[in-house]
């Protein structure tokens, strides 16, 4: 007998906003956000996902809605869902929770997605300076294809994760209210690319909690205290890891009864970095999951690297699926600035000089520079610290997959002269692989 098709615990309708959900969504980390589904260990479920901006961005030429979107949303997740054995039992603080990614996509009847660069005035990005302007590219889906040309998606969720105890919420809260208070001028290291604020605090702004209704004494005691999505933690959370496609599985720490398990955030495909910071192809989507606990398994697994048992990582098991790639166009970068300035180690601002050196190469056969940007931002580049020992120079290396660029047409030029692969790509090829890009 054929299995049973996964359960859909958690349902999204594209016509009505986050909070209008039938089971509403929540931006924030925090252990008192209830649950929204009950599922057993072993049983496969579906999960429904908004894009991480809730449907603000539209599938249109224009990028003013990316000059104009507020940040102070991010991001819009599916969850939590509570995780109990077979038994009944639930997962418990000291447990990992195993997750497997069984299947994913784009929702059905919503197969397009968007790569954007904020607006230095609204977020900026890694490279802010050098791309000050809001631009954003559509894309289209067919299958494991965005088009055009066709560049293979390694589709994965940009969040997964677990809800933190009250404890973990605290050393949160304490640990990145000392950065964001700190003087960005005394920044010895990442100090050509950081951005202002250097850590965003919790907020009762634009917080949505699930369940929680907005505007009660409970709704405003958690909103004061929750932790913001935006960076990945000790509970996993916003990691980007373009790898965790299907067959996956995601080894997370438990610190609440239940676990609490959310999602969101999905990408059709990403190149490692993210470099654009609103650099994946995003869209809607859903996941396909099974769950494991494994008691105890916190301190069987995860080493603390930190002063207590809750200073630990996950443990991410990339799956058998992914595109296939032969031959690559490496770019290198070291800890030198623009200016010519030595900076001693510092591996963000080497990968920023690869990642500059390669929208150089690009613009050199008729791409501008903001088109390839947003390519190294969501094609599946890969993302290397090449060297971290050799002082004073951290060395970096991004590489591009030559056939990304290949074209039915045989005429048009070669991004690398002599390449056996004859790569082909040519600028009005572009602009239809990039549908828009506008400042």
């Amino acid at each position: 007998m054929a299995p049973p098709r996964p359960r859909l615990v958690v349902p999204i309708d594209l016509k009505k906003k986050p909070w209008e959900q039938k089971y509403p969504l929540h931006n924030r980390w925090h252990p008192h956000i209830p649950p929204v589904a009950n599922v057993r260990e072993g049983e496969v479920f579906r999960v429904e996902m908004m894009d991480w901006t809730g449907g603000s961005v539209a599938d249109n030429n224009s990028a003013m809605d990316i000059k104009s979107l507020d940040l102070t949303i991010t991001h819009y997740l599916s969850g939590p869902i509570r995780v109990s054995d077979k038994g009944g039992n639930p997962a418990n603080p000291g447990d990992l929770l195993a997750v497997e990614i069984c299947n994913l996509g784009p929702l059905p009847g919503d197969e397009w997605g968007y790569t954007a660069t904020f607006d230095r005035e609204n977020g900026g990005g890694f490279l802010t300076d050098h791309f000050p302007s809001a631009t954003k590219a559509i894309w289209y889906f067919e299958g494991i294809y965005a088009y055009s040309p066709q560049i293979p998606g390694l589709t994965h969720p940009g969040i997964v994760g677990t809800a933190p105890s009250l404890e973990l919420l605290n050393i949160w809260n304490e640990r990145e209210k000392k950065l964001a208070e700190k003087d960005p001028n005394s920044l010895q290291i990442c100090e050509v690319v950081h951005q202002r604020p250097l850590a965003i605090l919790p907020t009762t702004r634009n917080c949505l909690l699930g369940m929680i209704n907005d505007g009660t004494p409970e709704w405003e005691k958690i909103a004061n205290e929750a932790a913001r999505t935006i960076p990945g933690r000790e509970n996993g959370g916003n990691c980007d890891i373009k790898n965790l496609s299907r067959g996956s599985k995601i080894y997370l720490p438990v610190f609440v009864e239940g676990a609490n398990l959310s999602t969101g955030d999905m990408h059709f495909s990403q190149g490692d970095g993210e470099v654009s910071f609103c650099g994946a192809i995003e869209m809607s989507g859903f996941l396909e999951l099974k769950c494991e606990i494994i008691r105890g398994g916190m301190k069987e697994y995860l080493t603390p690297m930190g002063p207590t048992a809750l200073h630990v990582n996950p443990i991410f098991e990339i799956g058998p699926v992914e595109p296939r790639f032969s031959e690559w166009l490496v770019f290198e970068g070291i800890s030198v600035d623009e200016s010519g300035r030595q900076h001693f180690m510092d591996a963000t601002l080497a990968y920023k000089r690869a990642v500059l050196n390669a929208i150089d190469y690009l613009y050199k056969f008729g791409y501008s520079k903001e088109q390839a940007y947003l390519l190294l931002s969501c094609c599946p580049c890969e993302g290397r610290i090449s060297g971290i020992v050799d002082a004073p120079n951290a060395v970096a290396t991004i590489a591009i997959p030559i056939a990304i660029f290949d074209q039915v047409r045989s005429s048009s030029p070669s991004l690398l002269k002599g390449s056996p692969s004859q790569v082909r790509a040519s600028a009005a090829q572009f602009d239809r692989f990039l549908t828009a890009v506008k400042k």
